[in-house]
């Protein structure tokens, strides 16, 4: 299945246990704790299934590929290591500790 199939069933799903928690609400009542905290945690999942889908459809766009940059094989020029270390040896006019 798609990703686009796997969140549509999870959004039934979701939809049927809102609707399950709306009527042991209505059978429970809303003021207890343990019910206030089931409606919470169904609301949690609402938001998180909709950021979700807000995701998967920002990845399922093509993704443009960056621009590419070729290298030449020709050296540096040497003026750019002028008063540079040598990585774990140090300065060149120095010797290492």
């Amino acid at each position: 299945m798609s990703v686009h199939d796997e969140l549509t069933s999870v959004q039934r799903c979701l939809d049927d246990l809102i609707r399950s928690v709306g009527r042991l609400e209505k059978q429970l009542g809303s003021g207890g704790l343990e019910m206030r905290r089931v409606r919470s945690d169904t609301n949690h999942l609402r938001e998180s299934v909709a950021l979700l889908r807000e995701t998967a459809a920002a990845t399922a766009a093509p993704q443009k590929r960056p621009d590419l940059v070729t290298i030449s094989d020709a050296p540096y020029d040497p003026s750019l290591w002028v008063d540079t270390d040598d990585e774990g040896l140090g300065a060149r006019d120095r010797r290492a500790p």
